[in-house]
């Protein structure tokens, strides 16, 4: 393993060691570019709706309250019988896996690595469907033939489960058809967004061959373009994964959903934790969607920062591929460069996220977050710098 790539923290956020790594004293002055939440900060209203909310804490949250769900199925045009309220997106990524145990998994790359590790945890095999090139783009067709079970170079065995397994063959070259596709739109990291006709088209393939495609929409509140929520109503093989914690800037909240069909989201409820959505989670579900206001002024701040700072990040001559999401990826060149652009902006008080766990970029990227405009112009003035070095 070559020395850059050694010792990284799996998460770019973990300041403690990333500031140790570089030898910088742990009290290091930072801006942190390196998680995708909303500069706005949490909604004003939240701090005295907490202070009211204490005797929440006193009980246990009601197994019965339909009231969240019914929120979210509002905003959404649905049922609340095709809402799942979850422990944060985590939650809804691992039930997902959950549904499809034992199966055959694609994962549309380089992606949240989360996907992975939860089929890894109900042992599903994992084949990568690497997006090409620089602008990150899906060959459809090679993901089409991939969900029909055929063996070709273009789809990479990357992982397997360690255990022995017995795989239904379909004739020569060929295995079982893909039991679920997970994909991000807007993907994380690359901030590139699948159009809504070539959703289409995976789900009517994977209607086909019983392919579920799981679409984490984490990051879709930022982006201009629409949810796939209306696809519901004609595809039972679509499960949407949707955050509130990026949007509402509450990580440590934890709270996100899964929305499908009512018979996806029955089984996946019984595969659910008990307990697992807190009482203040579960309060706070219908207010924060109400705040109408609140998503206005992000909207507000994103048309002015989502054109504007990458495209003065490509005047000062870095690669960054257009991105319908809250941050941006940076070409450093190479792993080894990458790095030392990553220690460049450390120094200067600027954590940035690394890449190395992300397959396909290897390091060679650097991913920022959009902040506020003082923010983004300290940003703009130290990768400035390090071009003049």
């Amino acid at each position: 393993m070559t020395s850059w790539i050694a010792n990284w923290p799996a998460h770019g956020g973990r300041r403690a060691a990333l500031l140790a790594r570089f030898g910088l004293p742990s009290d290091h002055p930072l801006i942190d570019f390196s998680a995708n939440l909303n500069p706005l900060g949490p909604p004003a209203w939240l701090s005295d709706w907490l202070t009211g909310a204490a005797d929440r804490l006193a009980v246990y949250p009601n197994p019965d309250d339909d009231a969240p769900a019914q929120a979210i199925a509002a905003q959404q045009g649905l049922t609340p019988e095709q809402v799942l309220v979850t422990n944060g997106g985590a939650e809804a990524i691992y039930l997902a896996a959950a549904l499809h145990a034992g199966g055959r998994a694609l994962v549309v790359e380089p992606t949240f690595s989360e996907y992975r590790l939860a089929c890894a945890h109900y042992g599903l095999s994992v084949e990568s469907l690497a997006l090409r090139g620089e602008a990150f783009e899906l060959d459809v067709d090679a993901a089409e033939r991939a969900m029909e079970g055929a063996v070709e170079s273009a789809v990479e065995r990357t992982e397997e489960r360690t255990e022995e397994r017995t795989e239904e063959r379909t004739g020569e070259g060929a295995r079982a058809p893909a039991s679920v596709l997970f994909l991000c739109r807007p993907n994380n990291p690359t901030g590139t967004l699948l159009p809504f006709e070539t959703v289409e088209r995976l789900l009517a393939r994977g209607f086909e061959t019983g392919t579920t495609v799981v679409v984490d929409e984490a990051f879709i509140d930022f982006s201009d373009e629409g949810a796939l929520t209306p696809l519901l109503a004609s595809a039972p093989n679509l499960v949407l994964l949707r955050s509130l914690t990026k949007l509402y800037d509450l990580p440590g909240l934890r709270l996100g959903y899964l929305l499908a069909s009512p018979s996806l989201v029955r089984r996946a409820r019984d595969l659910q934790m008990p307990w697992s959505v807190n009482a203040l989670a579960l309060g706070l579900v219908a207010p924060l969607l109400a705040d109408t206001d609140y998503l206005s002024r992000t909207r507000t701040w994103l048309a002015d920062v989502r054109p504007g700072v990458p495209e003065a990040v490509r005047a000062l001559g870095y690669a960054v591929p257009a991105t319908q999401a809250n941050f941006m990826l940076l070409d450093g060149g190479d792993a080894a460069k990458a790095e030392a652009l990553f220690a460049f902006l450390l120094r200067r008080g600027l954590l940035s996220r690394h890449t190395h766990n992300f397959p396909g970029l290897d390091g060679r990227w650097l991913r920022l977050a959009l902040r506020d405009s003082a923010d983004n112009a300290v940003l703009l003035e130290a990768l400035a710098a390090w071009r003049r070095a």
